[in-house]
Formats: C-alpha cells, structure tokens, sequence
C-alpha cells in the first residue's frame, strides 16, 4: 500500500474514533477524507480532529447554514515514478 493511501486512511479511522461520520474519495492527485461536524463537537473532540488533518497535505472547514460543517483532508497522493511526473498536457 502506497505511503499516501495508508495515510489517508489512518485519518479516515482517526476521525471515525472520535465520533466523526467519514467519506473517502479517490481523485486522480489526492484522496480526500470528508466528516461532517456536529453542532455540539466538544472543544477537545475538536482539537483532536485538528491534530489528526494537521497531518493531511491541505485541510480545511466548510461550513454554510443549507450543509452543516464539513472537516476535510486532502492526502497528495505518490509522484509517479516515470520522467513524466507533471502528466499529459503540461510537458514542458
């Protein structure tokens, strides 16, 4: 299993450990993780979900009145190992 997968799935499960309802989706250059976030997240459940997409390569939070709030991750997933790493249509 590649580094970037393990990593984001050991998120995933961190984040389903302390309460937190996870998706993961592949994308061509990164996983994602979402959890939706609860109105009443206790502020230590919430420093714990911090430190663990702290660890992701870009994290952010989403939130609007319609959706609820949205923790995300995003794990940059393994440079390939060929000459062409910056993939078709951006060769120099």
């Amino acid at each position: 299993m590649p580094a970037s997968e393990a990593s984001a799935e050991d998120i995933a499960a961190r984040l389903s450990a302390i309460g937190l309802t996870t998706r993961v989706e592949e994308h061509a250059r990164h996983t994602s993780i979402e959890a939706e976030v609860p109105e009443s997240l206790p502020a230590e459940t919430w420093r714990e979900a911090l430190d663990v997409v702290a660890e992701a390569d870009r994290f952010g939070l989403l939130a609007s009145n319609l959706n609820g709030r949205t923790l995300w991750a995003a794990v940059r997933k393994e440079v390939p190992a060929t000459g062409d790493v910056r993939g078709p249509g951006h060769q120099r």
